[in-house]
């Protein structure tokens, strides 16, 4: 039995490795926020209440139902006969009513907290100052940024190794911004962990649908961020890497203007 062991560990080893050799840019993650990464944006805690308290609510039924189990083997455990039925609660209106509320008003509460953050999280005003139209192809990205109605120069990347390696979005902190999301050949996911939110990017979606934008504010939090494709797009799915860099709005406005007193010359 020993020795039928250690192949099957070696062999889940070699899985686990594999499933996540596109993710060599994993963020810190903490129990105290229910393995989720530190958020940059406010959208960012939205995600974080909600998945906070689903874990509550989860773990508060896991706890009732295992109190519940145990207090029934316990206190009700009787020899009887192997013909004899225990005492059957079928056609018991309260508590079929009861089996039956519960699990309702559960639902109920999970849908409302639920439809109520999703709102929140796919609203766009399109008041934002700034406006980044991103371009998913195989395999990289292509980052064309609007600021208060002038776009500068776009930024694009080839398929590469390292996040640090591919293209770089550079945002100002404490700001609104929109991402205009599309793409000509595949369906690709843009996705930043520290946002704590990814949207696919499809094929084929018109530039007035709403469902190819959203929105985010970004924190006072400074640092660069890896960012990667979370949809499998094809044989350098893996290398489609970029990076988000954060900074403040003063060295924002010397980034603007260093890019367009480039694309003048």
């Amino acid at each position: 039995m020993a020795r039928r062991r250690v192949p099957r560990a070696a062999a889940l080893a070699l899985l686990l490795a594999t499933a996540t050799a596109c993710a060599n840019d994993v963020p810190e993650a903490s129990w105290s926020r229910g393995l989720l990464p530190e958020h940059v944006t406010e959208q960012g805690g939205v995600v974080q209440s909600l998945w906070n308290g689903a874990w509550i609510a989860a773990l508060a039924t896991g706890a009732v139902v295992i109190v519940l189990i145990l207090w029934a083997s316990m206190f009700h455990r009787k020899r009887r006969a192997k013909a004899e039925l225990p005492p059957q609660v079928r056609y018991n209106l309260p508590i079929e009513i009861l089996y039956t509320v519960i699990p309702l008003v559960m639902v109920s509460v999970f849908f409302f907290f639920t439809a109520r953050d999703s709102e929140t999280l796919t609203k766009v005003s399109g008041d934002a100052p700034v406006k980044v139209k991103v371009e998913a192809f195989q395999w990289s990205w292509r980052f064309t940024t609007t600021v208060n109605g002038k776009t500068i120069e776009p930024v694009a990347g080839v398929p590469v190794s390292d996040y640090n390696q591919g293209p770089q979005l550079v945002l100002p902190t404490k700001t609104k911004v929109e991402f205009d999301l599309s793409t000509d050949d595949v369906i690709h996911s843009f996705w930043v962990p520290e946002f704590l939110f990814k949207r696919d990017v499809i094929p084929g979606i018109p530039e007035d649908n709403p469902g190819r934008k959203f929105e985010i504010t970004t924190l006072d939090r400074t640092g660069t961020f890896a960012g990667r494709c979370a949809e499998l797009c094809g044989v350098d799915h893996s290398r489609m890497l970029f990076s988000v860099k954060l900074v403040p709005q003063a060295e924002f406005d010397q980034y603007i203007a260093t890019h367009q007193a480039g694309s003048a010359q």
